[in-house]
C-alpha cells in the first residue's frame, strides 16, 4: 500500500465543508478509482490541513495523471475557498504539497 500526506492551510472553520466536498467526490465520481485511493483521512491542526491518502499505487504519479480530469478540477475549485497552499512561494503543482515520509514503523503480525 502507498501513502501520501498532503499539507496545506485551511480556514479554521472549514472542516465540515471540506469533508462535504470530499464526501460528494468520493461517492459520486470515478476520481478515487482513477487515483487508486483505498482510504482517505482528513485532519486539522489549527489552520493546518492534513490529507492522508492510502492507495494501490504511488499517489503522486496517480494525481499527476488525473490533474486535468474534470472531476479533479471540480474538487480543486470546490476546495479553493477553504484550502490554500502551505507555502504559496513554492507551490506549482499538487506534488508540491505532498509531505516527505522520513520514518515508518509497522508492527509485524504474529
Amino acid at each position: 500500500m502507498y501513502r501520501t500526506m498532503i499539507v496545506a492551510k485551511m480556514r479554521p472553520d472549514a472542516a465540515k465543508p471540506i469533508a462535504e466536498v470530499f464526501g460528494e467526490s468520493d461517492t459520486s465520481t470515478d476520481l478515487p478509482a482513477l487515483v487508486g485511493v483505498r482510504a482517505r483521512s482528513l485532519f486539522q491542526f489549527n489552520e493546518v490541513y492534513l490529507h492522508l491518502i492510502e492507495g494501490d499505487r504511488p499517489i503522486a504519479a496517480a494525481v499527476a495523471e488525473v490533474a486535468g480530469h474534470p472531476a479533479f478540477r471540480q474538487i480543486s475549485n470546490d476546495l479553493r475557498p477553504y484550502v490554500a497552499a502551505y507555502d504559496p512561494e513554492t507551490w506549482r503543482e499538487p506534488k508540491d504539497a505532498m509531505a516527505h515520509e522520513f520514518y515508518r514503523w509497522e508492527r509485524r503480525s504474529s
